[in-house]
Parts: C-alpha cells; structure tokens; sequence
C-alpha cells in the first residue's frame, strides 16, 4: 500500500491534467472509429503514445497467426490498415509487478442520425456529460489509463515494471484485437481493462455468439402471391422457436451463483433482417442475423449445436421449409463467458485503491454482455479485472459517459499502478 501524502501527490496530479484528459477524449471520440475505419484514430493513439514517451508497436493482425487459438471469432472483413496499437513503459530495473492495460478503440454504427440530438461523432460537453458515440464504449477508459501514467510520469515517476498500454480494434464484433496481443506475446501478472461499469468490478460476464439465418423462398408475381413462398414470413416461426430456445437456457441459471438472481441473463437479439428485391415479387431470400448469450462454462460447440437443431425442427414444422432447409453460418462473436476468480493479489490491490478514492468498498458487478477480459483470463491465467468509468446509452443514441466518474476512475487507476507495479523516479 502506497502511503497517505503519495496517495495525495498522484491524485492532485490527476486532477491538474483532468482538463486536458477531457479534450483529449473528446478529441479521439471525433474519430468515426466504426469496424474498418479505425486507423486514423489508431495514428492519434500512436501519436499520443510517442509523444508521452512510450515505446509503440504496431501491427496489422494475421489472422493466420490467430486461427487456430482458443478465442477466435470468423472475421468477416480484413484487417488491412486496421492496426493494433500499443504503448509500453518499461523501468530501468524491474522491480514491481506487470500489467497490462487494455481498451478498444473501435465503436459501434450510430444508427439513424437524425435520432440524435447532436452528431454523434461532433462532441459536447453538458454538465457532467461528454456526449458522442464511443465516448463512454470506451474511449473514456483508455483515456483513463493513458492520464493514469501521465499523473503518474507530472510528479517524476514512471511504473517500476512494464506497463503495456493496448489500443485494440474489432472488440465489439469478435475480439480478434486482443486475441493478437496475447499471440504476439503481450502477457503481464494482471490486466484492468476499464471499460464502462459504473465505477464497480466485473465478477462475471457472459459469452456471446452471433449467427446468421439464410431462408430462400420461391419468387412469383405478386399477382400469384399464393403459388409462391414467401422467404421473409417463412422466417417468423425460425424467429419463434429461437426466442423458445432462449426461454430454455434462462431456465438454466439455477446452476449459475452469479446469475441465479438475474431476472433474464440471457438475451436473444435479431439484430438485422435483409430480404427480397422488389415490393412486387413475392421475396425469394431472406436473411436475419442473431446475437444470443451464454453462460460461463457453457461448451460452446454443444450451444451452436443447440442452436442448429432449434432452427432445423422450426423448419421441420413447415411444410415449404421441411424441403427446403435454411442455412445457420456462424459470423463474428464466438466468444466464451468469464469468472474473475476471487482473492486474487491484484483484485486486493485495486480494492485498496477504490477505497481511498471512494471511501468505501469496491463492489462487484455481473454483466450480461462480453469485454475482452475472457482472452487474458480464460486462455492466460491472468487475473483481467474490468473497471471503468459511468456510461450510459452505449450502443444506442446519445451516448454518454460521467467526466467526474472519469476523474474518479483515473485516481484509482494511478493508484493501483503506483501500488501494484511500484514506482521509480525518472531520472
């Protein structure tokens, strides 16, 4: 445990550089960093790390290289000018223990624009509230831990171990981004990604599998509506029966301590439909895309099995469908849930640094959703704790993160760097 006056010094130096940590997040959410176009704000997060004196690597993922590990999600658009980018600090004599700081810099789509009060990549400020689309998912966090150990670098020290600060694209549709720091070798004695979790610990998330349904039909004029078969109405029975399978698996969290009191952990969202080619033809094709949650510890290959059969018996139940069987792909999120096991070094350690930030215990939090945290926790053995700042409406219209939330997590962060890796005065 760092002492009381340190404690004092590395905060008050969050605070006087807490103004350019706000323009510097408001700065990175104008970057539309959507699945594809994330490099510019890749070269301002480079940029940044060079000129804060961090060693940068850069690299564009292989997915050759990454195939064949545990984690891995199909990907369904190249990685080309999409590059993973980190920045390290490395002591002069190691003395403390590693840690890796994680945090994605791509966003989700923004939806119909005229549904937000302001552009959603043109940034405000309302009181509390930066507003923009990935100011809260999660560019706030990684804006988080870079102030980290710029207040750390203002009072002359830097971490007395390595500190690897990851910057990583395609969290939201796969996770391959991380996947390929733990394949180029990037490894640590404890990982804190924050993303947005209202200032608690992460316990327990799920995992998350997209699929896509193909259903072709038989196309007519519409005249003749009734000699043909409709490929977007035959979807709606498929669409039923995978909303029963949902019901199923809820009913499984009797056997799951972290979600034995959720109300409905598991979620089955149709996330996109696409069909026909002309209002007067009678649609010949249809295709819908899924997203389902699983439970940690639920074997994936039986879960995408499960979801096989349920689509193959809603088809059976037709008539057209029994003769003509649609067609599941597995697309994106193949992704496992994670436990943060308890009593960890690390986990006491940042209990220690909420603590003198808050006034008060850390509490843990369950998610329903999926954080990179499962790449370093599951596959590496490291402790991957997720802690951020307050955010709301991420991943819908304007989303918005808390800037004081975003101080507060900043102080506990520089804390928990301080006491978990040690410090070294800079020469």
């Amino acid at each position: 445990m760092i002492d009381h006056d340190l404690a004092a010094r590395i905060r008050g130096a969050v605070d006087k550089g807490f103004d350019e940590q706000a323009d510097f997040t408001a700065e990175l959410v104008k970057f539309p960093s959507t699945r594809g176009h994330e490099q510019t704000a890749q070269d301002f997060m480079a940029a940044t790390f060079k000129d804060r004196g961090l060693a940068v690597d850069r690299w564009e993922i292989d997915v050759g290289a990454i195939s064949h590990l545990p984690g891995f999600s199909p990907v369904k658009a190249g990685y080309k000018d999409a590059l993973n980018t980190v920045g390290t600090t490395r002591p002069t004599a190691a003395k403390g223990r590693s840690l890796i700081l994680n945090g994605h810099i791509d966003v989700v789509p923004v939806g119909p624009l005229d549904m937000w009060q302001t552009p959603p990549f043109h940034p405000r400020r309302e009181g509390d509230w930066l507003y923009g689309r990935g100011g809260g998912d999660m560019k706030a966090g990684l804006a988080d831990a870079l102030y980290a150990l710029v207040a750390l670098r203002r009072l002359g020290f830097r971490p007395a171990a390595d500190v690897y600060l990851q910057s990583v694209i395609e969290e939201e549709c796969t996770g391959n981004g991380a996947l390929a720091c733990l394949a180029r070798g990037y490894r640590a004695d404890a990982v804190l990604i924050p993303e947005p979790s209202a200032e608690r610990l992460g316990r327990a998330q799920l995992g998350v599998i997209w699929f896509q349904v193909t259903v072709r039909g038989y196309p007519v004029h519409v005249a003749y509506a009734g000699t043909g078969k409709n490929a977007i109405e035959a979807i709606f029975p498929i669409i039923e029966a995978l909303h029963g399978l949902e019901k199923r698996w809820n009913a499984r969290k009797k056997d799951q301590p972290h979600y034995v009191d959720h109300d409905h952990p598991i979620n089955l969202n149709i996330g996109k439909v696409a069909g026909g080619d002309w209002a007067s033809s009678v649609p010949a094709w249809c295709r819908f895309d899924v997203r389902v949650a699983v439970f940690p510890g639920q074997n994936m290959k039986e879960a995408r099995a499960e979801i096989e059969d349920c689509v193959r018996s809603a088809a059976a139940g037709n008539s057209f469908l029994a003769n003509n069987p649609p067609n599941v792909v597995f697309d994106g999120f193949q992704a496992e849930g994670y436990v943060l096991a308890e009593g960890s070094a690390a986990e006491a350690t940042l209990c220690e640094a909420h603590r003198a930030v808050y006034g008060r215990e850390l509490e843990a939090r369950v998610g329903t959703g999926t954080t990179d945290a499962r790449f370093t926790g599951l596959y590496a053995g490291i402790p991957s704790m997720v802690y951020g700042p307050t955010a709301e409406s991420i991943h819908g219209f304007n989303e918005r993160v808390s800037l004081e939330s975003m101080r507060r997590n900043t102080h506990a962060i520089a804390l928990f760097v301080a006491d978990w890796c040690g410090l070294e005065q800079v020469a």
